[in-house]
């Protein structure tokens, strides 16, 4: 009712829409100037939520074990790992000797640490032979302190490595794992003793498998690890997840270098450990060739003859120098290190079948494996 007591007229339908329309839009605009602080507060309520579920109890219980998987690997492992220390007298030149005359004299003495891993219970050591080759003395610390001269029963100079034994028995001893299973990702632990610092646990992956002609060994087979390797490491155990040796540590990249090391697939420590225990020595197969890489700019992969040893087993079957060997023993060939590799691991006293080009020919020889001549 209006002012003068007349009733108002009804608004029309449109008038109606429009100020609905008015108010919706106004509720938009609003909508849209706050939109970013209630998205904010909503995601921030999603990741409260988020933490609050991880610190239930029942999260962290689920998570406890991640965590406590290093701490069970150092409490499985670390009894089985050694400490090795050898000492080596050096013979001084006459001139650089005090007081004394002739060839040469014993002057000082060289220490050099390592590391070793125990895998019989009888005092059987695995370790490099770089870290005991040519030592006066080899002494083992374990890891309850207790102190052992080792005797050397055997060593492989081209594997670098060595097998001791100390007089003790029921020690804790690590066991052997499948390299051969390994694939690059794994996750993987180095234990030994970097700079003396003994038992140190380092934890990485499995960047390579099957590294060959690195760190100047012609004849490895090498783990690629980024797992922490430093001096002092050499001889000790990379281990899986499970607390096997998958590798016995070896060397680095080069000098300073982070994230590059090396370790002797366990398969083949193995064997070498097993043979020394066995027969004291270890057989590596020699045909008799000095075989190299082709030119560069070669489309060959396979490994050239450069030089073939007279009477040796490769000349009397009527391999030639310049020869291209592209498979031997059935498995192609690839380059010079790897022909290196699969001679020295040809059965001595077996024959095998070497398949070479020459000029345009491809010839099939049969070779019998020899023993590798001893230095």
């Amino acid at each position: 009712m209006t002012d003068d007591g007349h009733d108002s007229p009804p608004r029309s339908a449109a008038a109606v829409m429009q100020t609905a329309i008015l108010a919706l839009g106004l509720v938009i605009l609003v909508a849209l100037i706050a939109a970013p602080g209630v998205m904010e507060r909503i995601q921030y309520a999603k990741v409260r939520g988020e933490l609050a579920a991880i610190r239930d109890a029942a999260a962290v219980r689920e998570l406890a074990p991640v965590g406590k998987l290093f701490t069970t690997l150092a409490r499985l492992i670390g009894p089985t790992v050694v400490n090795v220390t050898t000492t080596r007298r050096l013979l001084l030149p006459a001139d650089e000797s005090v007081g004394l005359r002739g060839s040469g004299s014993l002057g000082a003495t060289d220490i050099e640490i390592g590391s070793g891993v125990i895998v019989a219970a009888d005092g059987v050591i695995v370790t490099n032979n770089h870290v005991v080759d040519e030592a006066d003395r080899i002494e083992v610390t374990l890891a309850d302190g207790r102190r052992f001269v080792a005797n050397l029963v055997g060593a492989d100079e081209k594997r670098d490595l060595a097998v001791l034994r100390i007089e003790a028995t029921d020690l804790p001893c690590a066991s052997w794992g499948n390299s051969d299973s390994l694939e690059v990702g794994e996750m993987v632990w180095a234990i030994g003793n970097p700079y003396g610092l003994d038992r140190t646990l380092t934890y990485g992956i499995i960047s390579a498998v099957g590294r060959r002609g690195v760190v100047g060994n012609t004849f490895g087979d090498f783990l690629q690890t980024d797992a922490s390797i430093n001096p002092g490491n050499s001889g000790g155990p990379l281990v899986d997840v499970h607390g096997s040796i998958m590798g016995i540590n070896t060397a680095i990249a080069q000098p300073g270098s982070k994230g590059i090391g090396f370790a002797i697939p366990s398969n083949t420590a193995r064997r070498v450990c097993d043979e020394i225990i066995r027969d004291g020595s270890v057989e590596s197969g020699f045909v008799g060739i000095q075989p190299e890489d082709p030119p560069a700019g070669s489309s060959a992969v396979a490994a050239l003859v450069r030089a073939v040893i007279p009477n040796g087993p490769a000349d009397q079957a009527g391999i030639m120098a310049g020869d291209l060997v592209v498979a031997f023993d059935g498995e192609r060939v690839v380059g010079s290190t790897h022909l290196s590799l699969l001679i020295l691991n040809a059965e001595v006293g077996g024959d095998v079948v070497m398949e070479v080009v020459r000029g345009d020919r491809k010839l099939t020889f049969t070779v019998r494996v020899g023993q590798q001549p001893r230095h």
